[in-house]
């Protein structure tokens, strides 16, 4: 599918993955429209053919108005052809520690914003992408979300994340079954670990016995190679209902 003249969503567009993946897209010519939260936004980097909105995609009213604005340039010729959805959080917390059992807001919180966001952002625009035009073989757009290699090989602590993300992951292949009469292809990317804003506290030690871990390359993920995942996902029509681990091969250990 070609990006240059047509309309894409982000989510989490702010930093990590979602910003390298917005400033990609629009590189291609998408007109990309990078949904984060307010205060996001206001650190968010100035990149050309990149429009913020606040959003937060739990929020089905917020999510709705965005879409249809990212949706709007269909009469001018710019359809809206993409999703990437890449917005999410990973607290830690185990099962029973020290200080009692896992707190149950903040598990539901987890599934809140990875899970049912990405489902809640899916499917409002795979509303307005099926209202679009048909390309070749009935195609008319692409979703892209983000997992993680914790939704197989979650560590301790991470009973909420490998939760949300592992149902990121079941949700691949009946959304593209769902999508296909519309022409709309679903794919996951499980990011191993990518040097985020979320590393940026840790300890330049740590982060390189993170990296040790990983058989090859040996070092951590870059957002921009996510980016780069996510446009040859896009571009390759054939696709569809797959899962794709990037992760050096690496297979995470129990801590």
């Amino acid at each position: 599918m070609q990006l240059e003249n047509t309309a894409a969503i982000v989510t989490g567009a702010a930093s990590g993955l979602g910003a390298a993946t917005a400033a990609a897209l629009a590189a291609r010519g998408a007109h990309v429209f990078g949904l984060d939260l307010p205060a996001s936004i206001e650190d968010a980097p100035a990149v050309d053919g990149v429009t913020y909105l606040p959003a937060d995609v739990t929020d089905v009213e917020q999510v709705a108005a965005a879409v249809a604005t990212a949706a709007q340039g269909a009469e001018q010729g710019t359809p809206l052809r993409t999703v990437v959805n890449c917005a999410g959080i990973g607290p830690s917390a185990r099962i029973l520690s020290k200080r009692g059992p896992h707190d149950l807001g903040l598990f539901a919180k987890v599934v809140q914003i990875n899970l049912v966001g990405t489902f809640n952002v899916l499917t409002l625009a795979a509303e307005k992408i099926a209202e679009t035009p048909a390309l070749e073989h009935g195609a008319r757009g692409v979703v892209v979300n983000t997992a993680s290699i914790a939704a197989f090989d979650g560590q301790i602590g991470q009973a909420a994340y490998s939760s949300s993300k592992g149902g990121v992951v079941g949700l691949t292949l009946p959304a593209a079954r769902d999508l296909a009469q519309h022409g709309i292809r679903v794919n996951v990317i499980a990011p191993g670990i990518v040097e985020t804003p979320m590393l940026a506290t840790v300890s330049e030690e740590f982060r390189a016995g993170l990296a040790a871990g990983v058989p090859f390359p040996q070092r951590l993920a870059r957002p921009e190679e996510y980016a780069q995942l996510a446009l040859a996902i896009i571009e390759h029509d054939y696709l569809n209902g797959e899962v794709i681990r990037m992760d050096g091969a690496l297979r995470m250990a129990p801590r």
